[in-house]
């Protein structure tokens, strides 16, 4: 049976409520407390049992194992990453997720490297494979005592680990061969324009990758609306998470990509999170166009830097010229889709706006249901670059999201 010593009930109280309040010379001094007492490092494993208690109490409040990831990353050195890809591993392992867990859990898990077994002992088997001085492993054990102890409720969009029931053989829901297609169709679009060194090359791939996207939430909705079947169109969620710099820019532009296919969305400003809600193939699509459009962005500012003869822009330069992006991409994509629908429209001989309308209601239910407390606001535009501004609606012109067959400006 085992026992908690004073020493653990001392090392708990620190780890629980002592950590989060230190700065950075009360963590060094403290660590080096900690490693002259167990340089060994977690030889009891009060360690280990206190952050999974901690993570545990995370999934609690909402929080996702990627979700858990990005945030330490932001905040914390690539060593404190590692440390809690481990105690994630050993959380799925004792809860059972490998067979428990909602499918989307268990890909994160599995991108993460969190479904392989290890040592139970995670903080001193992973000092151990580290082999840095006691000093530094005890930084970084206080250092994620704290960013664990500080992570704030987020809205739930899955269950957590314990409302997930008794383990079952698990059904895994396979996409559509029609929805796997165009996917990968679209993925290879985009992975051509973002490495074609010919804007007007990469304007057209991106615009046939959106042209797909709209065409195939066409299909769907007509699919979902035809007569063998009276279900609604089914709704999923997705967590992305954008990193720094200029998170609310970039948060911009996947607002701007969301909207523009019928996907709501509502984000976490200090956390770089965001939460989609829309049909599965529509998310799968918004992420593709996204990140694409990232790669995209990041080539223009780079460009536009070098064309106004200067090596490094400035932040507010930067910033503006992707908020400028943002805005103008929004335009051209909702003109993209409106013609696409028209076309597909005047193709089939048949009025989609129901359809559409249909398919827009599921998901705007699914979004209320999930955020009741969310209200919709615009922002207006707040002082910003006026070169970067304008610089930037130009370069999301060259990346022409409209239609292939003609231009929208």
């Amino acid at each position: 049976m085992a026992t908690t010593s004073a020493d653990d009930a001392w090392l708990r109280e620190l780890l629980l409520h002592g950590a989060r309040h230190f700065d950075p010379r009360d963590t060094a001094e403290m660590a080096a407390v900690l490693a002259a007492r167990d340089p060994a490092v977690d030889s009891t494993g009060e360690a280990t049992r206190m952050l999974l208690s901690a993570l545990v109490e995370a999934w609690e409040r909402g929080w996702q194992p990627a979700d858990v990831i990005h945030t330490v990353r932001r905040e914390r050195a690539a060593r404190a990453a590692q440390l809690t890809v481990a105690l994630i591993a050993e959380d799925a392992r004792v809860s059972d997720a490998a067979s428990r867990a909602p499918a989307v859990w268990l890909t994160q898990l599995r991108e993460l490297g969190a479904l392989a077994p290890g040592d139970p002992a995670v903080v001193h088997a992973w000092h151990r494979a580290e082999g840095r001085p006691p000093g530094e492993a005890w930084r970084v054990v206080l250092q994620l005592a704290a960013a664990f102890g500080s992570l704030v409720r987020l809205d739930h969009i899955l269950p957590p680990p314990s409302r997930w029931g008794a383990a079952a053989p698990r059904t895994v829901a396979a996409a559509a061969p029609d929805d796997a297609r165009v996917l990968r169709r679209i993925r290879g679009l985009l992975a051509k324009a973002e490495s074609t060194e010919f804007p007007d090359e990469a304007e057209a791939l991106t615009a046939k990758a959106q042209e797909l996207m709209t065409r195939h939430a066409v299909d769907t909705a007509l699919l979902d609306a035809g007569p063998a079947t009276s279900a609604r169109t089914p709704v999923d969620t997705r967590r992305v998470h954008v990193d720094d710099p200029y998170v609310r820019a970039k948060m911009q532009l996947l607002g701007a990509v969301a909207d523009a296919n019928g996907v709501r969305l509502v984000w976490y400003q200090s956390l770089g999170i965001a939460n989609l809600v829309g049909a599965a193939t529509d998310l799968d699509a918004v992420e593709l166009l996204f990140t694409s459009l990232l790669l995209q962005v990041a080539q223009a500012l780079t460009g536009a830097e070098r064309q106004a003869g200067r090596r490094s822009a400035s932040r507010s330069f930067r910033r503006a010229f992707l908020l400028g992006y943002a805005h103008r991409i929004g335009e051209r994509l909702r003109a993209a889709r409106q013609q696409a629908t028209e076309q597909a429209a005047a193709e089939r001989g048949v009025d989609l706006l129901p359809v559409l309308r249909n398919r827009q209601e599921a998901v705007d239910d699914a979004f209320a249901e999930l955020f009741p407390q969310v209200r919709s606001s615009r922002r207006t535009r707040a002082s910003v670059d006026g070169g970067g501004w304008y610089a930037g609606r130009a370069a999301a012109d060259r990346a022409d999201v409209g239609s292939a067959q003609s231009s929208l400006r």
